[in-house]
Parts: structure tokens; sequence; C-alpha cells
């Protein structure tokens, strides 16, 4: 992809070219260009790139040799205090993207018009760019100052490793603090979301001090409610962090603020609780510093009316006062607040300073828990999803960064399912991992049980905070929560434990298609809050196309379902079907696929002759559950006939089936024993309908999206190739970091699915365009908690094969016997109109998931 700016608009800059005397411009020299190299120096391209818009009077040029340079960094920033023709849509947000050319590091300008490449990850660290137009941008407002602005460019592979050695031409651009290269008073955010704090402009070295109280005067938060309307000056006040919130970014283009930040924080002496809010550049001074316990002196602050539409999070402590008519303020200026952090050891009883509580529940315990009820957790994350974006609000270009979670704590054989949003501590968000020690404050509990399947899952607040291995996983600064009986509790059953199942169970990353939809289109449309329910088809292209990276969106649209084939599970039958895509983009894997197919005919004849437990999928990974007595299975005998049932209120009416879970398929009773102890048949693993036969050479369009991507797959976690799953499944890098090693291939790490996949082609109501998409059903009959991966749903209702109780007599029909089963129940639906739910996500690098999540059928749309 390429873009050109015909016309670039000048803009100020921090640092760049230097043209006034080029004859003293050397390496190193701040705001110096050109560096005329001696001749037993290597040549440098971004030098003679430089030479030569020297010399041109047009202020760009197409380079006249083209050689790939290295992408080191691209960062994110808001255009503040530029002049421009138009207002913008705000926020207009500009990229910095750092290159090498095995001589020097040059900083450079992203045009705005080829964003879009770093929106879908295209443009990104650790790749081969070839730059085919330059222009120099320059300050009016400063002599001779210009900088490198990338107009042009092509961006090719992944490079297998990178160079750091070489120098910056210009040592402006390794300043501290970074600044961007236009806007006065910028700085860079996060590249993917507002919320994390960026750059080396966040300190953390605020430590706590001994301060002396003979001179100082304090006042208690409740004097100071019923004062501070008549003070101009106020005490200071002694109080202790409660809460603290994930950081808030509102800058607008039209808003000249330097780091218009913004944190909360509810603190409490022993008088009350009240909210404090820090403003702006105390934000990045502080805000890393200040952890939930600490004591502060506060001085010199201001106090105004409180924002009525806010809610405080509750106390802890019910006998702790809630002061809700005011807030305190920080301010780096009017007045410049003064902030002192009183170490703990000097804190006296006297001061009553209120104890850190926690609401610390069990998994047991959540089941009985109301909904929107605020509770702590503690336990062992046995899967970490991969990390996803959310829009904010439609149409614009701030986004939420979150990944669900799975935590065990020993009390039951269910997890805590958690969506854990970003909560500005991108240190802990970024790097954590299966077998870690989590612990996660001020969660809130979702849940509903008028519906199927019943929901109840928890997320994160605006106050959340989390923990992992170490000191402050037992420990907020002086507050144990190791003397909590909880936590006791979860430290006894990691000591004591001899069970490896959560190793061998643990999983990371993939497609996770959570929170699972209602059984009835009519339920899920009241939960859904979007302008159109319905897509049409002939929209998806675009929906598709206008996803940015990893943002995942959820579409309902209407058709029918023409065609189904099986794809056994393979690692290399996904890493062809992946390879087959990235050659030919939007294609159809189908040849491939059918090749595979005909290749593992003779195999899978053979695999039905007896479709045990240990069958073709599952013999490649051993599944060990918590509870290795009340192991479950997919259906409730081998030998018995299987029926689809498309309603899931139907299947949670099957005789024995467990009130919530919702089941795949329901056993008929057979009055004959002549299929005891027989070979299941050999089944049909492609089916397709005779409409779709007449009408798919006259199609207007055919979207082609069921390719499987080795990233949509959930894999077994292993400890030994930590580092590498940890950045696979986390959000691309602003800065390249060089690979410890050479780093493997996802495909070398075993799935964590085991039925393989499905393709289906939907047509469109108006049989003018047709659709090709994926369904991935998470099937797995030796773990019940691998299976909820897949977050526990009913096939083609919903995306997962949920294993039901069987004797231990009896035996599991294998993946293909499954699979048959998930056609005939498509075959069904011949010519019949339906909704299907479409889980959509970019993941970047031209690759975009089209999953199916559900499929509602006439009688089950009301």
């Amino acid at each position: 992809m390429s873009g050109e700016l015909d016309q670039p608009q000048a803009g100020p800059s921090h640092a760049g070219l230097d043209l006034r005397n080029p004859d003293r411009n050397r390496a190193g020299v701040p705001g110096g260009v050109i560096r005329r190299a001696g001749a037993q120096e290597p040549r440098s391209w971004i030098q003679k790139v430089l030479e030569q818009i020297t010399d041109s009077p047009l202020q760009w040029i197409t380079p006249s040799e083209v050689v790939p340079v290295a992408v080191l960094a691209v960062q994110r920033y808001l255009l503040e205090d530029e002049p421009r023709d138009k207002i913008p849509k705000p926020p207009l947000y500009c990229f910095d993207v750092t290159i090498s050319d095995g001589v020097y590091q040059e900083k450079c300008y992203l045009d705005p018009s080829l964003n879009s490449l770093v929106y879908k990850n295209i443009l990104k660290v650790g790749i081969a760019m070839k730059i085919f137009r330059v222009s120099c941008l320059y300050n009016e407002k400063r002599l001779g100052q210009g900088i490198l602005c990338i107009d042009n460019v092509h961006c090719g592979e992944t490079l297998d490793t990178i160079s750091l050695e070489t120098p910056f031409r210009n040592s402006a651009h390794e300043e501290i603090p970074e600044r961007p290269l236009r806007g006065a008073k910028s700085h860079y955010l996060a590249l993917w979301n507002n919320e994390d704090p960026y750059g080396d402009i966040w300190l953390t070295n605020k430590q706590p001090e001994e301060h002396n109280f003979n001179n100082t005067r304090i006042i208690s938060l409740s004097h100071l409610e019923m004062t501070w309307n008549n003070r101009r000056n106020f005490p200071a006040l002694l109080v202790r962090i409660l809460h603290k919130s994930r950081l808030r970014y509102y800058g607008k283009p039209d808003k000249n603020m330097i780091e218009p930040y913004q944190t909360f924080l509810e603190v409490a002496d022993s008088s009350g609780t009240v909210s404090v809010i820090m403003w702006n550049a105390l934000c990045p001074e502080w805000y890393k510093s200040l952890r939930v316990g600490l004591v502060l002196l506060l001085q010199d602050y201001s106090v105004k009316k409180s924002y009525p539409f806010r809610l405080q999070p509750l106390p802890v402590d019910p006998q702790i006062k809630l002061i809700s008519t005011m807030e305190v303020c920080l301010n780096l200026r009017d007045p410049p607040t003064n902030i002192i952090i009183i170490p703990e050891r000097q804190v006296k009883p006297e001061w009553r300073l209120p104890k850190l509580n926690h609401r610390f529940i069990t998994r047991s315990e959540l089941d009985d828990m109301p909904e929107k009820q605020i509770c702590d957790v503690i336990g062992m994350l046995v899967f970490v999803g991969r990390v996803q974006r959310s829009k904010k609000k439609e149409n614009c270009e701030d986004f939420w960064s979150y990944r669900w979670i799975h935590i065990t704590d020993g009390t039951s054989e269910q997890p805590f399912i958690v969506e854990l949003f970003s909560t500005s501590q991108p240190e802990i968000f970024e790097n954590i991992y299966p077998m870690t020690y989590f612990m996660c404050t001020q969660l809130k509990v979702v849940r509903n049980n008028t519906r199927v399947p019943k929901l109840l899952y928890l997320t994160t607040t605006n106050e959340s905070r989390v923990f992992i291995t170490g000191e402050q996983f037992l420990c907020h600064r002086g507050q144990l929560c190791a003397n909590d009986n909880k936590v006791k509790n979860f430290i006894h059953w990691i000591k004591t434990k001899t069970d490896s199942g959560e190793v061998k169970n643990s999983v990371i990353g993939g497609y996770y298609p959570y929170p699972p939809v209602p059984e009835t289109f009519s339920k899920y449309r009241s939960s859904v809050k979007v302008e159109s329910l319905l897509t049409a088809i002939s929209e998806v292209r675009k929906e598709i196309e206008d996803l940015q990276y990893r943002e995942q969106k959820r579409i309902a649209i209407q058709g029918i379902v023409t065609v189904i084939k099986y794809i056994p599970h393979s690692s290399a039958a996904e890493s062809a079907s992946a390879s087959e895509t990235l050659r030919s983009a939007n294609r159809p894997s189908t040849s491939q696929a059918a090749e595979r197919e005909s290749q593992s005919q003779e195999k899978d004849s053979k695999q039905h002759q007896d479709d045990g437990p240990m069958s073709l999928q599952c013999s490649q990974t051993t599944y060990t559950s918590l509870s290795p007595t009340r192991k479950k299975r997919i259906v409730q005998g081998s030998y018995a006939k299987l029926v689809p049932v498309p309603q899931p209120e139907t299947s949670a009416q099957t005789k024995g089936h467990k009130p919530g879970i919702p089941s795949i398929f329901q056993r008929r009773e057979s009055t004959s024993t002549s299929m005891h102890g027989k070979a299941r048949k050999t089944i049909n693993h492609r089916w397709e309908s005779q409409l779709w036969r007449e009408k798919k050479f006259g199609l207007v369009d055919h979207l082609h999206y069921s390719c499987v991507y080795p990233e949509s797959i959930p894999r077994k976690f292993t400890f030994e190739r930590k580092n590498f799953l940890i950045q696979q499944y986390n959000s691309q890098p602003a800065k390249y970091m060089p690979p410890e090693e050479r780093p493997p291939k996802l495909n070398d790490f075993k799935s964590a699915r085991s039925l393989g996949h499905f393709e289906l082609t939907i047509l469109g109501l108006n049989h003018e365009i047709a659709i090709d998409v994926a369904f991935l059903p998470m099937y797995c009959p030796e773990d019940i908690r691998t299976s909820q991966i897949d977050t526990l749903l009913t096939c083609m209702n919903y995306s997962c094969v949920y294993p039901q109780e069987v004797t231990d007599d009896e035996r599991v029909p294998g993946p293909r016997a499954i699979a048959g089963d998930i056609i005939k129940a498509i075959t069904e639906l011949d010519r019949t109109h339906v909704i299907c739910i479409l889980d959509i996500c970019n993941l970047g690098n031209n690759k975009v998931e089209v999953y199916l999540h559900k499929i509602y059928s006439p009688d089950t749309i009301y």
C-alpha cells in the first residue's frame, strides 16, 4: 500500500534539517542534515536522500535509488498548536517513524495519508520498508529547521534481526525527554490506546521522605468539607490512598495544553474519604509513583464543588464517611501543589488513618454474588487471551485495550472469567502469562440468569488495579493482603498442590468468542447498543476493511447457509491455509483444504474404526482436569444416536443436563443394540446445497474470509518459550526490541483445540453476494476447563462443544464423528433464512478473522 502527498503542509518541529550551512553539518551535530562522508566510510542512503532533497527546488523527491530500510520505531502523538486550512476531525493523531539504513538512524514524519498503514499494523517495527517519495517540512518560526516526511512507501517482510548500534544522524533525535517532530508542546502517546503511560516523561523516582510535622498545620477532611467555601488558603491534608484510577487523556487538537491528563485518587483520613483529582503535568511526574496504600501529605491544593455525574467507589469500611460535595484538585500551578510521600514507619497510630481492606471472594462464592457487586480476586492464571481493542465511540480514533483471562483459586472447577481492560499498568498488562499468581481489585460482577447460557463474568472498573507474583502481590505498601483468610487459603492451596493439571492445561491467546450471545435474537437485540442491528451483506466488506489493528467487532447478517466443509485440525493445515491467504489476499483456501482432505481420507477411515478418547486429534496432547474422578464427555455414550438440537433451551431441558450449561446434542434412546460395539460409519466432510449449485456462478460478489490463521488458535502454554508467546499475543510494540534468539513459529506450539474448523458459505437473501466464513468450535474430551476456553457455547448456536457426564466404561466419538453431526445440523437448515452472528477482528498485516459465532434459525428469532 502506498500514498502520496502532493503539497505537504509546513509545520513546526523540534529538530531536523539545518540547511543554512551544509558544509559545517556533521553527524551528531544538533540540527544537522548532511554529513559529507569520507571515502573510507560506508555510504548512507538516508544521507544521499537528504543531499538530493537539498538540491531539489520542489521540496520533494523520488529517490534515485530505492533500498530497503529497517523500521525501528512507530510513535503516535496528537498534533497540537498547528495552523490548518480547515478544522480536522478531532483528534488528529500523527506518527513519527524511525528508520535505519545500516549506517544511520533517522526520525521521520509519516504523512497522514499513510496513517492507515499504522492503523492496520502493516507499517510496524521490525520490517523492511522501501520509501519511494520524501519531502521536506519546515518550521517557519525557526531558522532553517525542517524534518524529513515520508510520502510513499512499500512495507515488506519482517526482518530476522536489526542492529540498534547505528547512531542517529541527527543527535537532536536522541534528546531526553523524547519529543515528537511536530507540535511544540506535544508528547508521545501509547501506540494503541490513550490510557497507558508511555515514554520517558513518566517518572518513577518519587520516594517516601521523612517530614517534620512540628510546623505543619493539618485539617481533617470532614472539617474541610464544612469550611472550604469560606477559605482562601487550606491547611495540609494527611491521607491514605484507598483507590487509584486509570489515566484519562483529554487532549484535543484545538486545545493548547501541556500533557492533558487526569487521574482520580480516593483518599481518606479518620473523618472521611474524598476524591482527589490530579491534573496535567503532575500526572507524568507522580502517577507511576503513587500506589494504593501510600500515606500522602498534600499542601497548596485547591477545592471545588464535585462533579455531579461521577460515581465514587464505595469505601470498603462502611464506617468511613463518603464526602461527595467537594473535590480536592492537584495542579502544577494555580497553586503549585506540594506532594510528600510519608514513609510507613513515620505513620503514627494516633493519626487513625484507615487501613486497606479488601473484598476478596472465592470462585465458589461468585455464583451467589449479585450483579454489579464490587469484589477483589486472587488466584492463578490458567488462560490469558490476546490483547484486543474496541472503539470507545463510533466514528472516533480512540480505543479501549482489553483481554480475557481465566483465574483459578482451587475452590471450584470453574475459573473466574475476567474481562481485563488496561488499568494504566502496561508493565503488568503486557506481561501476564499462564501460571502466574494474579490479584485484581475493584472488579464488577456481570451476570444474567434469565438467558441461555447464563452469563457470569467479572470486568474491571475505573479503579481496578492488578498485581502479579512478587512483593506487591501480597503487600500494598505495608498493608499485608496475606492476613486475609481467603488469601491464606489460596497460598496454602498453591503450596500443597501436587496435581499438575493447571500446568498441562494452561492456554494462551487465540480467538475467544466471549461473552456468548443469548438464545434468541430478540434478547440479543435488546443487549446490543448499536445504531443498526443488522448489517447488509453488501456492507460486510466495508465493515471488515474499516477495522483497525486488533479491533474486535460483532455483527449480524441475514442469509442462507449453502456450503459447509470440515477441515481437520492440523498445524500444517493451519500454516498452509494462512500462507495461501498471504500470497493471494482474499482468495478462498478450499483448493488446499480439499487436497488435505483427500490425503487424510485413508487415515480418517481407520480412525473411525475406534473413535475413543485418544482419537486422531486428542492423541497429540494430553489433557488433565482438576478432578480426574469427575471427567466429562461430549455425549452420554459413544454408541448413542446423535441428534442435532438447534435450540439451546431444548438442550437445557435434556434429562440429566446441568442447568445453565448448554449441550450440543441430546441422546435419542435406541431400541436396538446392534450399534453397540460396532464401528461408526465414515462421514462426509462436505455438504453443498442445490441452491448454491444454481446461484454460485451468477454472483455479483463473493467474499472469501474463511481462512484460519495461526494467531487465531489458542495454544498450550510452554514456560520455556513464554517470552515469545507473550509477545505474539500482545499488541505490536512501538519500538523494536531484538529477539533473544531465533524465534519459533506459532505452529510449533500445540493447539488447545482438537476438533479442527469448518468453512461455511452464506448466501445473501437476494442471491447476489456470498461470504465464506470460518467456524471454530472448541472440543476437548479430556478437560472441562480447556473446553471452556471457547466459552461453553453450543455448536452452531454457539461456538463450543461442551463435554457431558459419562460413566467410565463409555467412550467418546472422535472429532470427525462430531464433525459429521455438525454438518448434519447444517443440512437441516437448507434454504432457511437465518441470522448469523459474526465475530470479526483485524489481526494486522492484511489478516482478518471472520468467524461464525451463532446461527439464529427462524424458531430462535423471538
